[in-house]
């Protein structure tokens, strides 16, 4: 027995329905109107679609009893009465209809009728669905005759077990494709019935009627011969690939560095090396450069050779391709360098020559850049504080070693020695200290720095010579009268290094350089002092000198406090001359 509504429940048996039930609903005709239940007994509720023997009339409740379903929806669910074989006795109509039947195809006629359906009296199309009892489409499934039952379908798994023992795993192992189809002569033969089974595996299309069996061993044959050739292919790289990944670490590791043999090639090349470089820095510019194969090669050849350390910053004119220890050798050798090398005390007249020849330019060329672009080669601001100054980068040409080699432009060499300058002159505060030596600004400093530079001999003369220029500028010196009274300044001026210059030619001569005729400082400096003589200059003695005299006319430098001990050095010197 199903729910109230929702189904007809079990078929019942009929005497000439071999199969219990199976055509139990076949020529039952639905009744049109209400049936009374067990001799025209009234009920208690609502007229609702009555069933008596399974689906004619009104059915007893249990027991041969009505129920009363009084709290149901007003829509009655039907009563079921005792089932049993005595109640189709007393229903002739029930048989006659059935025996006429509407469903069993011997006679034409309406559809049947469910009981009390709303909807009875209309013919529905065949094997169409009908709305449940109450007019409801979830009411549940309508009887059907067995001619028009469907049959239900296999229940499927939720999960592919995948290919049986006789199924292909793979259209690549098992030969699937259009392709091999198409060369094969025995498809023209095979029908569409033949073609529709193909996917069902091996047998559907490999049996008696399909590809035979010499032809299926030869393409199976021909495919896993073209698998074991990709397997081999993919193990055989990874072989080689892990070899030579192998060999690539020992050779980093343990194996000798890349190195070009030979002194190298005809075609030459200028390297740079900057101050304070190491071994692999100036590794890493040679090969930039092209003149060795690796950095760890010139390392190495750096390390063996025993001056290896003693490569110094600058410019190196070298060859492309050369063995490392080859270029180790070559930089060593002072032919090899292409630098300029500013001397402390040089003047910059020495250095614009040494800067065209370096360069290959004719000469002058360096000092008119010099003369026309000064302003633009960094200069500090407090340069050039004097109208009169012959050369405005005097003085600002740091003593040391600069790159000058042919194809580099001038300006880019004295830029770079102007910009050494300054960083050194920025050390020392020069302004702070100027103002403490009773100097006008930073310049006048530099400029005792380089009378210090030029007329000191030893580094033990350079704080004596400082005291001698600070105690002549003073407005109380009695003894010069604030005369500088130098042979450097003069001979600066005529572009000269003489120590021998006679008294009328000083004395003739006005120029602003001439300290002889001239009281305080030059305009500016007379050269490029070193740090020695800056330091001197910065921190004189305090010993009361204030005359001094090479006796020797060379190396010797010999003090005096008074004019009558500076007499005394003369004479010697004199003698010394042999004047």
């Amino acid at each position: 027995m199903t729910e109230y509504g929702r189904g007809p429940g079990s078929e019942p048996w009929h005497p000439d329905d071999p199969l219990y039930g199976d055509g139990g609903w076949g020529g039952q005709q639905a009744q049109t109107g209400p049936q009374p239940a067990y001799g025209d007994r009234p009920q208690n509720h609502l007229q609702q679609p009555q069933y008596g023997e399974w689906g004619h009339g009104q059915q007893a409740g249990y027991g041969g009893q009505p129920q009363q379903y009084g709290e149901q929806n007003p829509l009655q669910a039907p009563h079921y009465g005792q089932q049993g074989h005595q109640q189709y006795a007393g229903h002739l109509q029930d048989q006659q209809q059935y025996q006429q039947g509407g469903w069993d195809g011997t006679a034409g006629g309406q559809q049947p009728v469910y009981p009390a359906d709303p909807y009875g009296g209309q013919a529905a199309a065949h094997g169409a669905e009908r709305p449940g009892f109450h007019g409801i489409p979830d009411a549940g499934p309508q009887p059907q005759a067995p001619d028009h039952r469907r049959t239900e379908p296999e229940p499927r798994p939720d999960w592919d077990p995948g290919p049986g023992p006789d199924q292909d795993d793979h259209p690549f192992f098992s030969g699937g494709g259009d392709e091999a189809d198409a060369d094969d002569p025995g498809n023209e033969d095979r029908g569409r019935g033949d073609r529709k089974g193909r996917g069902r595996g091996r047998n559907g299309r490999n049996g008696k009627n399909g590809r035979n069996g010499k032809s299926k061993e030869k393409g199976k044959k021909r495919r896993n011969g073209c698998a074991c050739l990709v397997v081999v292919m993919v193990l055989g790289g990874g072989a080689v690939g892990t070899t030579y990944y192998g060999y690539t670490i020992y050779q980093n590791r343990f194996g000798p560095a890349p190195d070009y043999a030979g002194n190298g090639i005809d075609e030459m090349v200028t390297v740079e090396i900057p101050k304070g470089a190491g071994g692999y820095d100036i590794g890493r510019a040679l090969k930039a450069a092209g003149v060795v194969k690796s950095v760890d090669a010139f390392v190495a050849a750096q390390t063996r050779n025993p001056k290896g350390k003693q490569i110094q910053a600058g410019a190196y004119l070298l060859r492309k391709k050369m063995s490392a220890a080859s270029a180790v050798a070559m930089m060593l050798d002072p032919k090899s360098q292409s630098n300029v090398l500013v001397k402390p005390g040089q003047r910059n007249v020495q250095v614009y020559a040494d800067i065209d020849k370096r360069l290959e330019l004719s000469p002058g060329t360096t000092r008119k850049v010099a003369a026309e672009q000064y302003k633009n080669l960094g200069l500090p601001s407090w340069a050039n504080s004097h109208s009169q100054i012959k050369d405005p980068l005097e003085g600002f040409l740091r003593p040391g070693t600069y790159p000058a080699a042919k194809g580099m432009k001038p300006e880019a060499v004295l830029k770079e020695m102007v910009k050494r300058a300054n960083e050194n002159y920025s050390k020392y505060n020069l302004a702070a200290k100027a103002r403490e030596l009773n100097l006008k600004d930073p310049l006048e400093l530099v400029t005792v720095a380089s009378l210090v530079q030029a007329e000191g001999k030893t580094h033990d003369d350079f704080r004596k010579m400082s005291e001698v220029i600070y105690n002549r500028l003073k407005p109380t010196n009695t003894e010069t009268n604030q005369l500088l009274q130098f042979d450097s300044t003069f001979n600066y001026l005529r572009g000269e290094s003489n120590i021998h210059i006679s008294e009328r030619e000083i004395n003739s001569n006005r120029d602003p350089y001439n300290t002889y005729t001239n009281k305080g400082l030059p305009p500016g400096p007379i050269g490029n002092p070193g740090d020695d003589a800056l330091k001197a200059a910065l921190n004189p003695t305090d010993d009361g000198w204030i005359y001094f005299v090479a006796t020797d006319g060379m190396n010797k430098t010999e003090f005096a406090k008074t004019y009558e001990e500076f007499q005394k050095l003369k004479d010697k010197f004199n003698a010394n001359a042999g004047n």
